[in-house]
This record gives C-alpha cells, sequence and structure tokens, in this order.
C-alpha cells in the first residue's frame, strides 16, 4: 500500500527526488551463483516496476547510486555510467558471488555506459536488455536475445498522457506567483490602481495564461505527432494559438481588440515555453537538440511576453 501511494504521488510529481533506494545488491527469489544480473537505477519507481516483472523470476539486482534518477536521464546525466558499474560490481564482490561473467543492462542506459571498459575492469560482460521492463521474462526466456520489438522505443498516446500530471505539477509555483501578478498588473490605469478593474481584468488575464498552460502541458503530449513542426516550441505555440483564440473570441465584447491581442500573446508565450518544457519527457529530442532549440526560443518567448505585458497594461489608457 505505501508503495502504491508512493508511485502515485511521484507520478503527479511529489517527492520524485527523494523516492530512491540505496544503492547495492538485490536479490529477487533465492539467487545463486548461476543467476542472472539485472542492473538498475535506484530511482524506486523504476526498481519497483522491475522488481514486479521478476515475479516467479530467480535473479539478482544490482542496483545503482544515480541519485534517484531513472536509467534513461541518469545515462545522459553520466550517474548511470561506466564508473558507477564497476564501483558497484567491485562492492558487490560479484566476481566472488557469480559463476558467469554477464550483467544485464537496460537499453536505454547505454548513452552512459562503455560494455567495452566495464570489461575490461572488472571482467564482466555487458548485454544490452531490452527497452522495457515488461519484455524482460520473454528475454532471458530467449536466452538473453531480444526481437526487434524489445528494442524499439514507442512514446504512445497512453504514455504521453502518463506524464501530463508531472507536467502540470511543475508549474504549481510558477502559477502561485503569477496569479497576484495578473492582478496587480490588471488594476494599473489611469487613476493609478483601480481594484475592480483588477478583480475583472486580472480573471481575464489569468484565462489567458491558464490557455497557454492547457496547451502546452496537455494539448502537446496528447497531439504530439498530428502538431505540425518539430521543434516543441513550434508545437507549444500553435497549440496555444488555437486556444488563445478561443479565449479572444469570447474576449472582444468584454475587453476591447488591444487587449484581445494581448491575451493571445500571453497565451502564446507561456504555451510554446511549456511545451519546449516538454522536450525532457521525450524520447524525440537529443540534450544538443534541445539546447539549440531553447537558444531560439527562449528570446522570443521572452519578448512575446514583454509585448503582452505592455499591451496589457496599456489598454486602460487606450479608451
Amino acid at each position: 500500500m505505501v508503495d502504491k501511494l508512493g508511485s502515485a504521488m511521484v507520478r503527479a510529481g511529489i517527492g520524485r527526488g527523494v523516492y530512491r533506494v540505496a544503492p547495492g545488491l538485490y536479490c529477487a527469489g533465492k539467487p545463486d551463483g548461476d543467476s542472472p544480473v539485472l542492473v538498475t537505477a535506484n530511482y524506486k519507481l523504476t526498481f519497483d516496476i522491475l522488481r514486479r516483472q521478476l515475479t516467479g523470476i530467480t535473479a539478482w539486482l544490482l542496483v545503482l547510486d544515480t541519485r534517484g534518477v531513472n536509467v534513461w536521464c541518469a545515462a545522459g546525466k553520466k550517474t548511470f555510467s561506466t564508473e558507477e558499474v564497476i564501483r558497484r560490481v567491485r562492492d558487490a564482490r560479484l566476481d566472488q558471488l557469480i559463476r558467469h561473467r554477464q550483467l544485464i543492462l537496460p537499453q536505454l542506459g547505454a548513452t552512459g555506459v562503455s560494455a567495452r571498459v566495464v570489461k575490461q575492469a572488472v571482467g564482466f560482460e555487458v548485454i544490452w536488455g531490452p527497452v522495457r521492463s515488461h519484455d524482460i521474462p520473454d528475454f532471458l526466456d530467449r536466452d538473453m536475445k531480444s526481437d526487434p520489438g524489445m528494442r524499439r522505443v514507442t512514446f504512445s498516446f497512453t504514455e504521453r498522457l502518463v506524464l501530463i500530471p508531472v507536467e502540470i505539477r511543475l508549474l504549481f509555483k510558477t502559477f502561485l506567483w503569477s496569479i497576484p501578478i495578473a492582478f496587480l498588473l490588471s488594476g494599473i490605469g489611469p487613476h493609478i490602481f483601480s481594484f475592480r478593474a483588477a478583480w475583472f481584468r486580472g480573471q481575464w488575464a489569468l484565462m489567458g495564461f491558464l490557455a497557454g498552460v492547457v496547451a502546452g502541458t496537455i494539448l502537446v503530449p496528447a497531439l504530439l505527432p498530428w502538431l505540425p513542426g518539430r521543434a516543441f516550441a513550434l508545437k507549444g505555440g500553435i497549440a496555444a494559438g488555437i486556444a488563445g483564440i478561443l479565449v479572444g473570441i469570447v474576449g472582444i465584447p468584454e475587453l476591447g481588440m488591444v487587449a484581445v491581442i494581448s491575451l493571445m500573446l500571453l497565451a502564446l508565450s507561456v504555451g510554446s515555453y511549456y511545451g519546449m518544457n516538454f522536450t525532457g519527457s521525450t524520447p524525440f529530442t537529443s540534450p544538443t537538440g534541445v539546447e539549440k532549440e531553447m537558444r531560439v526560443a527562449v528570446p522570443v518567448q521572452a519578448v512575446t511576453l514583454a509585448l503582452a505585458i505592455i499591451l496589457w497594461v496599456a489598454t486602460p489608457f487606450l479608451g
């Protein structure tokens, strides 16, 4: 029950940084010197998912210290690494426990580990396991041979939707400080500050902000393959543009054209930013590709946001 509650909280982005197990050697069943050795990260969600797939299977689990980060991200951060594999093999004295000399590593950790160096340092051959943990029983039954499906990385509609709660959780603090700022800016006018205007226009400002949030954190992952363009900032911008237009259609009679343009620009900048932020959750991009996109997109997003704020504050003075 505790594990299920912890997993649910982590899926919502709560406590991810401390959800970890101690690195070291663990048992599934009652392994002996001939049992397979599976290497994994000490992110507890990863560890628990792997452990569930080993029900009825006897194996060793060698858990690396990845600072509580999943295998794929840890490989990119160099914590699921050649040096860490070597260190844990030596610390666990695997050469004294295991008669064979094989380590099964997850395929998504391949960018962080050199199989050749591991073999040279500790004498264990690295065998790359399947992408998904639920394929491990079949992988072991097939004498550690993978079929093409086991090597294929997928990012289906369901897999994308699972990530939405985390994305929403990450922007929670941003949303909290955006509320007073929205109402404060909305109250500025010819009479210096109006609480009535702050309340009325502030709600519309939040609506524009939320349109961008929904576009970037929900529409982008849900509609990812169908949104045009390769850049996630562009995908987020397109989704936010649609959401902003809907807000504008409703808001024109109440606010006027200039204020509506401001709300659309606000939605556009927010949606583009959070859509770009989603790159860290996908297998579609590389670290260098993300950096390149950010160098171009972030200045454009910042200018768009600044223009939206200027127009919003200026609107009461134009009437």
